[in-house]
Order: C-alpha cells, then structure tokens, then sequence
C-alpha cells in the first residue's frame, strides 16, 4: 500500500449485502422481517470468508437482522475482530406490506402501490418507512462509524441500507437509488479519508472479487495500493450536485 494511499483513504470499507434467503420464486417485499439465510445464501457467506481471508478486518458491523449477522457471523470465523449488530443497520420497515407477494400487495392496496412507484423515497407503506427515514438513521450511523475506524471494517447490510450508502457517497439523490443494483451477497469497496469517500467496485461477487485481488496482487503487490486507479473519485469536493459529473467504471459497465 502507497504511503499517500494511506494517508489520504486510511479506511477501507467494505460493504456487503447478505447471502440468498428466497425460499420460492415468488418476488415479495422483504422488510424486517426476519428472514434466515438459506442454503445458497450460506455458501454464498462461506465463499467470502475464504476470498476476505488475507484481508484483515478491523471490525465487523452488521444489521441485527437475522440474514444479515448470520451472514457477518460466518464471514467472522476464525477472526479476533467481533460481530456488532446494530438495529439501525436493518432495511427499510415494509410494515404491512413485509412479507407479502407484490401481485398481492397490488390487488389488495389499490392506488397505495402506484403511489409508492410514483414517490420511492417518501411514500410509506401503512405502519412502515420511506427510504428518506431509512436515511435518516443510517447516513448519520455510517458516517461515524467511518470517523472512528482507521483500517479495513466490514459492514453486512441489506440492498435499501447499501444502496443509500452508495447514493450518499456518490451523492446521488434517493430517487435514483434503484439504478444501483445489489445481488445477493455482493461487496462494494470504499475508500475513506481526508479526501471524501469514494466508491473503488461495486456489486461484486466472490469470483469476480478473486480475479480482482489476483490482478492487483500482480501489478501493485497488494490490493489496497491500488485504490487511485480501481475507480473514478466520489469524494465531497466532486458531487454531481456540485454541477460535475461522477462516472463510475466498474465490471466493464459505465454508470453515470
């Protein structure tokens, strides 16, 4: 790792969504309710403890969710660093809706659906959260979590927390946050210090992630030290809102 690297990115977030937890082919909204892995979401978890084994962790952060603290759990194993689940990490509360088929949740809340659609960031479901309060609680969580970690952290969180993460970074608003795609178990990689917060990758899998270090390992000598050229900077000082456009090239895409 560069000495400049060091002193302007010292932390090193790597974020991740937890492992599979489908359990038919039906799409349903998937809230808080506390769902388990299953058992691809399971090996999904055991492949990242292999390929993050050479990387040390700091920390380990994690939704108090079930999906997701299992997930940090098995990723953990054999590590000195603890599993801290944190409420505020959970996704976006679906209140009456959680759980329920979507062609369900249409038929049965006429004109509540379509307006969902229509204001994603806002609109909350009966009993339930817009993403503007999921905000709310974890920007101001991340952002100190970030402050008070120097070094590699992990955090397991849920495709709504992880896409208000990287729309914060990229300083996206939250009506795009859907352009951001989150699989199952996918990591993104962020740099963090004096110089802002930028995105490095973004929706990787473990296999992608492999090839990622075995390249950096031969041209850098490390992954770390590669930070300056894995991605465009996302950093305060060069926000879209700012009237510059970030361009993020990542796995062969361009996102803008």
């Amino acid at each position: 790792m560069s000495d400049t690297h060091n002193r302007n990115y010292p932390t090193t977030v790597f974020l991740m969504r937890h492992g599979d937890i489908r359990q038919d082919n039906v799409r349903r909204y998937i809230g808080q309710a506390d769902i388990e892995l299953n058992a691809t979401g399971r090996a999904q978890a055991i492949s990242w403890r292999t390929e993050l084994a050479n990387i040390p962790l700091k920390r380990i952060y994690c939704s108090d969710l079930c999906r997701s603290h299992e997930t940090a759990c098995i990723i953990a194993e054999g590590r000195n660093a603890p599993v801290q689940p944190l409420s505020k990490l959970r996704e976006i509360n679906m209140g009456a809706w959680d759980g329920q088929a979507m062609d369900d949740v249409r038929s049965h809340y006429a004109g509540e659906y379509e307006k969902r659609g229509a204001d994603m960031v806002y609109y909350r479901p009966p009993a339930g959260e817009c993403f503007a309060d999921v905000a709310a609680r974890v920007i101001p969580l991340f952002e100190e979590i970030v402050r008070n970690t120097t070094g590699n952290l992990l955090i397991v969180g849920h495709a709504g927390v992880n896409r208000i993460i990287l729309s914060h970074i990229l300083g996206m608003p939250l009506d795009n946050l859907f352009r951001l795609r989150q699989d199952y178990a996918c990591l993104n990689v962020i740099d963090c210090g004096r110089d802002g917060m930028r995105l490095r990758e973004m929706n990787l899998d473990s296999q992608v992630f492999q090839r990622i270090i075995s390249r950096a390992t031969e041209e850098h000598g490390d992954y770390s030290s590669q930070g300056e050229e894995q991605a465009t900077a996302a950093t305060t000082e060069g926000r879209p809102d700012n009237g510059r456009k970030a361009t993020i090239r990542l796995q062969g895409a361009v996102l803008s």
